[in-house]
């Protein structure tokens, strides 16, 4: 078994230095909000703005945008993976009591 330490959180998050950081999170925060502004037009012109019958629709336009909308997501759900050094996650403060006892 291996020990955790501050450098290598045993949550599967990744410690960076914080330039770092703020690049990952900046780029994959406006590759995410591009993906998903370009893939629903992409659907919205596969279906016609949603008027198309079902023959018209053009299936592979419309996969194309639901794939990057997909891609997008989990593009921006694993930047979260990603910590500056000094950062913790709000869970794992023991000092902060809850007001349930």
């Amino acid at each position: 078994m291996s020990e955790s330490s501050p450098e290598s959180p045993d949550d599967g998050s990744v410690v960076v230095p914080m330039r770092v950081y703020k690049t990952v999170t900046v780029f994959s925060t406006l590759f995410a909000v591009v993906g998903v502004v370009v893939g629903f037009v992409l659907l919205d012109i596969a279906t016609d703005r949603a008027q198309a019958d079902l023959a018209e629709v053009e299936p592979l336009v419309a996969l194309a945008g639901v794939a990057l909308i997909v891609v997008s997501a989990a593009t921006y759900a694993f930047s979260t993976r990603f910590q500056a050094a000094g950062m913790r996650n709000a869970k794992d403060g023991e000092d902060e009591r809850s007001n349930h006892e």
